[in-house]
């Protein structure tokens, strides 16, 4: 009976494990449906001006929205180049 329980835990960790990774991406999900209409827009935005001066690509770029009880702050970080 020990080697048919081996595989029976098995499918309960894996069934684990998926749960797990179906919360994380329901929480994921969530947190993108809480955000502004116009954010995506507002940053592609931003990034248009910054990239007339300085070449920047998309993955130097970090979003973030932050909010309090009555306020929302918007956090970009840019890594410019060195040279």
């Amino acid at each position: 009976m020990s080697f048919l329980d081996y595989f029976k835990s098995s499918k309960k960790n894996t069934a684990s494990i998926a749960k797990e990774r179906l919360q994380i991406i329901v929480a994921h999900e969530r947190g993108k449906r809480e955000q502004p209409d116009y954010l995506p827009q507002l940053q592609q935005e931003i990034l248009d001006v910054i990239r007339k001066y300085v070449p920047i690509d998309q993955d130097q770029v970090q979003v973030q929205l932050d909010k309090s009880d009555n306020c929302s702050v918007l956090e970009l970080n840019v890594t410019l180049p060195e040279s």
